[in-house]
């Protein structure tokens, strides 16, 4: 994943799943690295990515209030 960089960092895993959605939904494709516990649901975060040349744009989706 050299070339995407984590543009949002959550423990509630629909959160980061809705962001994923609206950036698609906007044309910025996106991936999601699940760090949560596989035993303790409670630990760990979940992460959001996008290529480089996309976290601008991604940044200013994630957090506008469409």
């Amino acid at each position: 994943m050299d070339d995407k960089i984590m543009i949002h960092r959550s423990d509630q895993e629909f959160e980061v799943n809705l962001l994923k959605l609206k950036l698609e939904n906007s044309g910025i494709p996106a991936w999601i690295l699940n760090k949560h516990d596989s035993s303790y649901n409670t630990f760990g975060d979940v992460e959001l990515f996008v290529d480089r040349k996309n976290e601008d744009k991604a940044k200013e989706i994630i957090s506008s209030k469409k």
